[in-house]
């Protein structure tokens, strides 16, 4: 195939691939943008002076950045928040350690108009929110790339390749380290061994130059990570722990060819390779131990469907799960997991729960019914009907929650890093000054080093300063145990939408509680019932009014109602809800009458001028239309199982717990008797639930509120920390912080106890790598410690760190 040159750097390029334009061709749109540029400004005079020499294409790294702000990108990635900032989700490409998360992330809260940048240490999944009227996408993108890092819109996908790539390199990198330094262990016994056997000069040369042979790669292949790190940092003037790494092996490496090329004393380039060698091994480590930490985040997304089988016209077409829509008729197989959310079309079917619920029996479920995206089809094919799409499905919104929950941080992490800030200057500055007093104020501790010259000592030592000095161990402690922690609270069925609130909940002094749904089952059954007009025109009116309201006392008496009588519903209009009391309507007969109805507690009633005397312990509902009451009904709610030692337990925690709820005293009274609780509230409205949050609150308490209904989130919205039941509405489900799957008060309780153990090794941590630094860093300015040990010891602490979190998955 013929060759063309192109006009702008000159190079050829097969004819197939040229862009042609009028009469120039250019071998990349680069060149072409180029060229078009330098005409423009009037610098095209370039070609001449440029005469027939080739020059390099321009870089196409940066010309694909424009893809970030166009409308399909936006489209398929970006997400609007609910203060009017857009979201994404995207990749950092390039991050090996916690000192990279926090160089991205100090660098973007740096960059005018980002609002908020969390990276997963485990994942290098980052969320960045920005003001698009400040700052595009592209420029954010060019601003990972300025630090040496790259970033791309996160797809599971080509998510799981990258990463497979980049761990391939890593674990390559880290076995010509191996291999290498092994192979240097040798040379060195032979070394060692000729001080006390005798070696000639000769001999001892060729050593050092097999040294130099095998420690080359290692410094400037396995360890070039480190120098990219370490480059990056100082270009944003940020001393990081790649620094350390990379100047501690760069002055052993520089004094140990001073010595191969004629200088008196001993080598170190065992120490060089093995420096490098030992964090990599570390490192490596360290990327196994959070692995097994997010195992559980992995068997949720590989478990996730990615076609649909969607009816149309009685014709099956298989569809990405992406592109069905609301409203889709979707089958189902015996076996098959559902993706999304919607109702039940066939006429009855059963479906296993427990990765939901935690329940292990299968839950029959009839015409109508709730399907939840990630339960199983056990018997037979039906179909359904898609009442929410795959981004809005319950089981990417457990998926979601736990990924942003995993990129979060504890207050606690963000005092660590405030720390570990000034920390590789601090021991730079150490460094220099230890090698100072050593080598000008002539301190020997009579320390031999294998014959080292005083020069020879004090480099050592201030090397060994360097290399033993681990920010990396403190820049870790929190985000591991974090991670684990957050990792062992979601296979409990526990979702934290952040990881900040481990620390909220283990200091927490106050649990307060709903009653309905929290305490007690939430499924009321009625147990006395008054029909006092059984005139079937008015029992539809009943039954329609029934209908209308979503609440747990109107739901039994509905179901109770459909059970004994055959009723139909009506049309009624202008149909209120009043908060803690009822629900109001009308109705308008064939002759044109209205007629008021009434349905709720006593409260209602009297409001509305009708003086009905009615007294119960139990919840009630009292229907009546006009000033007539037709039905009383009396209703009970079984407590849940385990509640009185639920309590018992929270209270032997430390933690006070109140009762919140607007049902009547008797009934209030008799459930918190009945559970061990002392402090409790009744006949409370929303608003006046929140207020009694507020007061708390201005007492200094640190409030976590559990609550499931509607009337609960104004309250959840005020907590410290809010929870929300596993059955709770839609709404109380988006105001809460944590969420409990299966409503069981064992995951609540559970919820208390890991986060406080969570809490408990993070300080764990923190102590650790601090008395770490404490102790090695005067050991290592002192001279007892020579810099192939320091390496080892900094790879140690960071393990020691990783090996104390996984203890979190220890309890039993």
């Amino acid at each position: 195939m013929p060759r063309v040159k192109c006009d702008h750097c000159h190079l050829e390029y097969d004819e197939d691939i040229m862009i042609k334009e009028d009469s120039l061709n250019f071998c990349c749109k680069g060149c072409q943008g180029v060229y078009h540029l330098l005409k423009d400004d009037g610098l095209d005079s370039f070609y001449d002076k440029l005469g027939n020499k080739s020059i390099a294409p321009p870089l196409q790294v940066d010309s694909d950045v424009q893809r970030f702000d166009t409308k399909s990108f936006e489209d398929n990635f970006i997400k609007t928040t609910q203060e009017g900032f857009k979201r994404v989700d995207l990749i950092i490409e390039g991050i090996h350690c916690a000192a990279c998360v926090w160089l991205n992330e100090k660098v973007l809260y740096d960059t005018d108009g980002i609002i908020e940048a969390n990276i997963n240490f485990s994942t290098n999944k980052a969320k960045v929110v920005w003001d698009e009227e400040k700052i595009k996408l592209s420029e954010i993108i060019l601003k990972i790339r300025s630090i040496g890092y790259n970033a791309y819109a996160y797809d599971a996908t080509i998510a799981d390749e990258k990463a497979t790539k980049s761990k391939r390199d890593f674990f390559i990198r880290m076995m010509v380290a191996v291999f290498a330094t092994m192979n240097i262990m040798m040379l060195s016994v032979a070394k060692y061994t000729g001080f006390f056997t005798g070696i000639s000069e000769e001999v001892r040369g060729f050593i050092h130059l097999g040294e130099f042979i095998l420690a080359t790669p290692v410094l400037f292949y396995s360890g070039w990570i480190f120098y990219k790190g370490a480059y990056f940092g100082l270009k944003n003037r940020i001393l990081n722990m790649d620094f350390l790494v990379s100047s501690g092996a760069t002055f052993s490496y520089i004094y140990s060819l001073y010595i191969l090329f004629g200088g008196k004393g001993e080598s170190y380039f065992d120490s060089v390779a093995m420096i490098i060698t030992f964090v990599l091994v570390g490192k490596y480590l360290e990327v196994i131990g959070k692995k097994s930490a997010v195992d559980t985040l992995d068997k949720i997304k590989s478990s996730i469907p990615l076609e649909a089988v969607v009816i149309e016209d009685e014709i099956k077409k298989v569809l990405p799960i992406n592109s069905v829509k609301v409203g889709d008729i979707v089958e189902l197989k015996a076996g098959e997991k559902a993706s999304f959310d919607g109702e039940l079309e066939s006429s009855s079917a059963s479906f296993d729960e427990s990765s939901m619920s935690g329940e292990s029996l299968p839950v029959d479920k009839q015409k109508g019914s709730k399907i939840f995206s990630g339960t199983i089809n056990c018997e037979k094919v039906i179909r359904y009907k898609v009442s929410k799409t795959y981004e809005d499905s319950t089981l990417n919104s457990i998926v979601t929650l736990l990924e942003d929950s995993l990129s979060s941080k504890p207050k606690i992490e963000h005092k660590a890093n405030e720390i570990s800030k000034g920390f590789s200057l601090a021991i730079l500055s150490l460094s220099v000054l230890t090698f100072i007093v050593w080598y000008y104020f002539g301190i020997d501790l009579g320390f031999d080093y294998d014959g080292a010259n005083h020069f020879e000592k004090s480099f050592i030592v201030a090397i060994s300063v360097i290399v033993i000095a681990c920010p990396c161990a403190l820049a870790l402690a929190t985000p591991i145990a974090s991670l684990i922690g957050i990792s062992e609270l979601a296979k409990k069925g526990l979702l934290f939408k952040e990881a900040k609130y481990i620390e909220t909940l283990a200091k927490a002094d106050t649990l307060v509680m709903d009653k309905t749904g929290t305490i007690t089952k939430g499924k009321l059954k009625v147990k006395k019932a008054r029909i006092l007009d059984d005139n079937i025109h008015k029992l539809n009116l009943l039954y329609t009014l029934l209908d209308s309201s979503s609440h747990p006392i109107s739901n039994s008496v509905k179901a109770y109602m459909k059970e004994n009588f055959k009723l139909e519903t009506k049309q009624l209009f202008d149909i209120q809800s009043v908060d803690a009391k009822g629900v109001v309507a009308k109705y308008k007969n064939l002759d044109g009458k209205l007629f008021k109805l009434l349905g709720g507690n006593i409260k209602l009633l009297r409001d509305n001028n009708i003086n009905y005397k009615f007294e119960s312990k139990n919840s009630v509902y009292l229907f009546a239309i006009d000033s007539k009451v037709i039905a009383t009904f009396e209703l009970e709610d079984e407590i849940k199982e385990g509640a009185k030692q639920f309590v018992s337990n929270i209270k032997k925690l430390g933690l006070e717990v109140v009762m919140l709820t607007g049902d009547n005293e008797s009934t209030a009274k008799k459930v918190a008797s009945s559970v061990g609780i002392k402090n409790y509230v009744a006949e409370v409205n929303p608003l006046e639930k929140a207020q009694f949050i507020q007061d708390l609150k201005d007492k200094n308490r640190n409030v976590i509120m559990a609550g499931d209904g509607i009337n609960d989130s104004v309250a959840l919205a005020k907590s410290d920390v809010s929870i929300a039941m596993g059955n709770s509405a839609d709404i109380a489900l988006s105001v809460s912080d944590i969420v409990l799957l299966n409503n069981s008060l064992n995951s609540l309780e559970l919820a208390f106890t890991i986060s406080r153990r969570t809490y408990k090794f993070i300080k764990q941590n923190l102590f650790i790598s601090l008395l770490y630094n404490a102790i090695t860093i005067p050991l290592a300015m002192a001279g007892y410690v020579i810099p192939l040990v320091a390496a080892l010891s900094m790879s140690l602490s960071s393990l020691i760190v990783v090996g104390n979190s996984m203890r979190i998955k220890l309890r039993k």
